[in-house]
């Protein structure tokens, strides 16, 4: 490991992935690449809660059909979602018997997971982990600002938490060319940003740090990569985030970057203001677009940076401030 970032002697495959993706993500820009779209985001449940599991549930399956793989082929599920305790994960995991990591970094949980995932695949104490995140839009508000029945006025500076649930299998016994070669753990970045309905502005500061953290940690330029993307800055986050790195003399203008958050809906015709987010949103652009323009080759180099936003109803309403993390996984077709 060199100082935040961990460069892996054996580069861990990322062997396959699967997408559930809500209806509103279904009609945005990505649709043909999401592996199941669902037409009803309550899935004929009791709650929308219900319903995040129940969608976790079939992705974890389908995942294990697709590789044509048993619960007792997978060594851990590192697992995590938006909800309080995680119990999306937490309840989703009674149906399999299978070890469990849970885990929570807001909408970076995806980015910890697969950093977790690969480093115990890389040093031979696992040999197939499935890393997975959902959140569903309908929780989300609820957990974070108000329940959908107040019908309460969105700010311009929103963002649309994505509905949806995504698994990578992690593995050292199916080998892919599609691989994670180093990855750079990120650290807790506060700017005082204390409006709970602009995430972008407070996470971009710790994309920032993450990014320049790992181009020096690896001496790396931007233009290594072929895209750099970020989980779910939105709209004004990318602007930000392009304005602090400018501020630091890395002009992101001048290489491929992205935002999943921007990617995955069209804000303009789907009334999503600034884009999506949610722990379901970087990993179900990855998983479905990018995984399938690297297996094609139509990319090589990829940075995936998951954001999260340290942030809970209880700390919102107290006045304090959003600490923010971002990680950064390096994916190179080999």
């Amino acid at each position: 490991m060199k100082n935040h970032t961990i460069i892996f002697d054996n580069p861990v495959s990322i062997s396959a992935t699967t997408t559930i993706a809500g209806p509103k993500e279904g009609e945005g820009p990505l649709h043909k690449y999401f592996h199941n779209i669902i037409k009803d985001d309550l899935l004929g449940q009791k709650s929308y809660e219900l319903a995040e599991i129940k969608m976790h549930i079939y992705a974890i399956r389908n995942l294990l059909n697709n590789a044509h793989l048993t619960q007792e082929d997978i060594d851990c599920i590192f697992s995590g979602d938006l909800l309080d305790e995680i119990i999306g994960s937490n309840y989703t995991m009674r149906e399999y018997d299978i070890p469990f990591f849970g885990l929570y970094n807001a909408c970076a949980t995806f980015g910890e997971a697969l950093i977790m995932g690969a480093t115990m695949i890389s040093n031979g104490v696992m040999e197939r982990v499935i890393c997975s995140t959902t959140s569903h839009f309908s929780t989300a508000e609820r957990q974070y600002r108000n329940p959908l029945e107040l019908g309460s006025q969105r700010p311009p500076v929103a963002q649309w938490t994505v509905t949806g649930a995504g698994c990578s299998l992690l593995s050292s016994k199916e080998n892919s060319k599609i691989k994670i070669t180093s990855a750079t753990i990120g650290r807790v970045v506060d700017y005082g940003v204390t409006d709970a309905n602009n995430m972008g502005s407070a996470m971009a500061p710790a994309a920032m740090d993450t990014i320049i953290t790992h181009l020096k940690d690896t001496n790396r330029d931007l233009d290594y990569y072929d895209l750099i993307l970020t989980g779910d800055l939105g709209q004004a986050g990318v602007r930000m985030l392009t304005k602090l790195m400018k501020e630091k003399n890395y002009d992101l203008n001048i290489t491929n970057y992205d935002d999943c958050g921007v990617l995955i809906f069209n804000t303009e015709f789907q009334k999503t203001e600034q884009g999506g987010s949610g722990a379901a949103c970087s990993n179900l652009v990855f998983n479905s677009y990018i995984y399938k323009q690297l297996k094609l080759g139509k990319l090589k180099k990829v940075l995936l940076v998951p954001t999260g936003a340290l942030v809970s109803k209880i700390s919102s309403l107290q006045g304090e401030s959003i600490p923010a993390i971002a990680h950064a996984i390096a994916i190179e077709v080999m």
